[in-house]
């Protein structure tokens, strides 16, 4: 057993996290789903699809369509278009469920992926020990400080709820839906990419080829079975104090 930090193996590490990730994932999709049948998603979004229906039907036009087939229009295509948007766009009825439609994804989308994450990776962690997800605990992997003690509970919790909910999973959700509702453009993919470049950066810089949700929480992901797991600060300095006493004794002979 050796009290220096033994780094997990970057193999082992991306192996348990896609193994997490496909787990959560699934899970978030099963809770988005419950909460779509409780909360009326389906029932809200049919009725809003009717609202399309019957203004496409009375102009004549197709509002899902591209850039380039609206480019492509006639000139009197392309004023019907028009014109059919901007009364439907002046509807309050089609503007208030778009609202409810809009609003439902965005609560939907969140506590479905809050749910998955935090039992994913604050239940399950809690109830295996030393961080261990499913994953890190079929690779041999453990979270602990980096001072080389037990991670205690509030660093486990800034670790996935401030870290990998809020930075590293909410925050490009968001924005993915903001570029596909056409709300950002370029601002919102230079974010995107700064988040993936300060993952880079963070990890090739630090000495434990860490995340940013460990950075946040002061750990770091160790090799269990080699690690030596300190449960306080006071428990590893007494054990300093020894094996420094130990090596004055033998230099002594």
């Amino acid at each position: 057993m050796a009290t220096d930090l033994q780094k997990g193996n970057l193999w082992k590490r991306i192996s348990a996290g896609m193994f997490d990730s496909i787990l959560t994932v699934i899970l978030a999709v099963a809770i988005a789903c419950l909460l779509s049948l409780l909360l009326g998603y389906n029932r809200q979004n049919e009725t809003l699809d009717a609202y399309y229906a019957a203004y496409e039907q009375e102009y004549g036009v197709t509002f899902d369509i591209s850039l380039d087939a609206y480019d492509a229009m006639t000139e009197e295509q392309r004023q019907n278009y028009d014109a059919a948007y901007g009364a439907m766009s002046k509807d309050p009825e089609v503007n208030k469920t778009y609202q409810i439609v809009m609003n439902l994804s965005l609560v939907i989308i969140t506590l479905g992926t809050l749910s998955a994450i935090v039992l994913m990776e604050l239940i399950v962690p809690l109830c295996l020990k030393e961080g261990r997800t499913l994953g890190k605990k079929i690779f041999g992997l453990c979270v602990i400080h980096a001072e080389g003690i037990r991670m205690n509970k509030m660093q486990l919790f800034v670790r996935t709820v401030l870290g990998k909910f809020t930075i590293e999973t909410m925050v490009p959700i968001y924005i993915l839906l903001m570029l596909f509702w056409g709300i950002t453009d370029l601002s919102g993919t230079l974010v995107l990419l700064g988040i993936l470049v300060a993952q880079c950066v963070i990890m090739a810089v630090t000495r434990t080829n860490s995340l940013i949700h460990d950075l946040l929480a002061g750990t770091v992901v160790v090799d269990y079975a080699s690690q030596m797991i300190f449960g306080s600060r006071e428990e590893l300095i007494e054990y300093q104090k020894a094996i420094a006493a130990e090596r004055a004794r033998r230099q002594t002979y």
